[in-house]
């Protein structure tokens, strides 16, 4: 089992070269061995303003567009409800049916390549991301490298609500970029 980054790009500003990818993924693999995370599918779809600020004011109520929004699959939110199996619910005939299928899927999956449980979805908006590079002076590959980081982490559960949590999360994100080379 592996991290794995699946990506998707939904926008026309800025080309989204293979060297890109492979240093997302770089990324990926040292974010992951920093926090301990080695297995896990991360879902990154590049943006521009428009959809950003839609999924903005759809998930969050701010109707504006923003750099980076991340969405766990880990996690149980206190909107979410929890999935409760009561096998006194069932009849046996249906238990021996949910028995046989889950041995039908145990044995299809280990024909199977193996599945990498989703840790959730990153969405970077690439037109909020160039501009933000010319303002702090670096490359749009940084920011796109930083903003990426960001969302990983905030998938595994980091926050930066406090002045605390803010200093440790972004402590974290420059030392992987500058593992990667990805300095300002």
């Amino acid at each position: 089992m592996s991290l794995r980054l699946e990506w998707n790009n939904e926008q026309e500003e800025f080309a989204i070269s293979d060297e890109l990818i492979a240093k997302l993924r770089e990324l990926l693999v040292l974010a992951g061995q920093s926090e301990n995370v080695t297995d896990g599918e991360v879902a990154l779809t590049f943006v521009d303003d428009a959809e950003i600020q839609r999924l903005n004011k759809e998930y969050r109520n701010l109707d504006k567009p923003t750099d980076v929004l991340s969405f766990a699959m880990q996690e149980m939110g206190d909107d979410e409800i929890e999935i409760i199996f009561d096998e006194e619910d069932f009849s046996e005939s249906d238990l021996e049916d949910v028995k046989r299928l889950d041995e039908e899927t145990d044995s299809a999956e280990a024909e199977e390549e193996e599945f990498e449980e989703p840790l959730g979805d990153i969405i970077i908006s690439v037109p909020r991301a160039i501009a933000q590079s010319e303002e702090y002076g670096h490359s749009v590959e940084r920011e796109l490298g930083f903003l990426f980081v960001h969302g990983f982490l905030h998938l595994i559960g980091y926050d930066h609500q406090s002045e605390e949590e803010e200093k440790v999360m972004f402590g974290k994100q420059e030392h992987i970029l500058q593992q990667a080379g990805l300095v300002r």
